[in-house]
């Protein structure tokens, strides 16, 4: 080999020996880098986690709440009181003392043995009411029932406001329910679904042509885009059917429930739904792809109610064990049991900011606060 090539081959061996350190040192800078933001990422998922929670005993009031529908709006807006119903009164709890604030005594003119069935905060002094009674005529003998009232009512003041309204009165309808993410009530007649609003007296109606069995259980999405039907009258599933409302159509059903659907419920980001069954099981849903995502089971009978924490990251459910439960949404795993009551729950609700869980059975109300587990 001539020297002039030897030279041209040492040239070509330098070059490609600082190619090799380079790419090398570049290597294992990205290692460097890629090793120091995974172990930043640990610290931070470490400094992040969420503290574990157990919930315990913070009273009791006799009474019931909403016994139909989610008792959630039952909470003050500012969660310092719960508007517990005891026949023609209603109890506000002091949640932070555990005891009875004030007790309100409603009255409607012309009306006696008035019998409440819900109260619900629309405003922080102020409780939209559900109730019904007997007329009494001029001479004092009662007439006849009434229908259902709905009217509001002053804390404050312990006063009417507005009006008294007549739910209902022209017959056919379903119960009147009230629903606290959308604040509305509504109540299905005819293929045709009643709303309206009690604070601003805005009413209107969704019209589904298709919809020729009544459903018995009903639920809206807080966005206002989904309906889930259950309970079908003549239905041979008892699978609820999936409504889009701006296309006013079907367009899925929730499959693999063996018995009566007892309540449905959506997160409040409209991502999950929750349905609970007599088979003793709670099942979470995506939305709005409607598909199964975790099943729960613990329950020894029917669940009478399931609702979401107010952050979508839990799941509360009571039945007819007398048990309330609350479950992780997310891993579908129980995470603690509360035994207090002696009758079966029929609803269930946590409070707006997510430190209180309230239970209601047909004639108590008990209610358990989030606290900081030492564990």
């Amino acid at each position: 080999m001539s020297n002039k090539a030897t030279e041209a081959q040492r040239h070509r061996d330098k070059e490609r020996s600082r190619d090799l350190v380079l790419i090398y040192s570049w290597f294992a800078l990205c290692l460097c880098v890629s090793v120091a933001q995974v172990s930043h990422a640990q610290i931070e998922s470490i400094e992040s986690a969420p503290p574990r929670y157990t919930w315990i005993s913070h009273g009791r009031v006799e009474g019931h709440l909403a016994l139909a529908y989610s008792p959630a709006a039952a909470f003050s807006p500012d969660n310092t009181a719960l508007a517990v119903v005891i026949e023609d009164k209603v109890v506000l709890m002091d949640l932070s003392a555990a005891g009875v604030r004030k007790a309100l005594r409603p009255r409607v003119e012309g009306v006696t043995d008035l019998t409440l069935q819900s109260a619900n905060y629309v405003a922080p002094n102020r409780l939209f009411l559900l109730g019904s009674g007997l007329f009494r005529g001029k001479d004092k003998r009662t007439v006849g029932p009434t229908p259902t009232m709905g009217f509001q009512w002053d804390i404050d003041q312990d006063a009417l406001v507005g009006k008294v309204n007549a739910i209902g009165a022209s017959g056919g309808f379903t119960p009147p329910r009230y629903f606290p993410q959308i604040s509305y009530l509504a109540m299905y007649k005819d293929s045709n679904f009643e709303l309206w609003q009690p604070v601003t007296g805005r009413a209107g109606h969704i019209t589904l042509p298709s919809l020729t069995r009544r459903p018995n259980l009903f639920e809206f999405s807080p966005d206002g885009h989904w309906l889930l039907l259950a309970q079908l009258e003549a239905s041979s599933t008892p699978d609820p059917v999936v409504v889009e409302l701006s296309e006013h159509r079907f367009v899925d059903a929730l499959r693999g429930h063996q018995g009566t659907v007892l309540s449905m419920s959506f997160s409040r980001d409209d991502k999950k739904a929750a349905t609970a069954c007599e088979d003793g099981k709670i099942r979470i849903w995506s939305v709005p792809e409607w598909q199964l995502l975790k099943t729960l089971e613990g329950h020894q009978g029917p669940v009478h109610w399931a609702e979401f924490s107010p952050d979508g990251s839990q799941v509360v459910s009571g039945g007819e064990d007398k048990t309330v439960r609350v479950w992780s949404a997310e891993e579908g795993t129980l995470e603690q049991t509360l035994e207090e009551s002696k009758s079966p729950i029929l609803t269930v609700a946590f409070s707006p900011n997510g430190e209180y869980i309230t239970g209601s059975a047909e004639d108590v109300v008990l209610v358990w606060r989030r606290t900081v587990s030492s564990q």
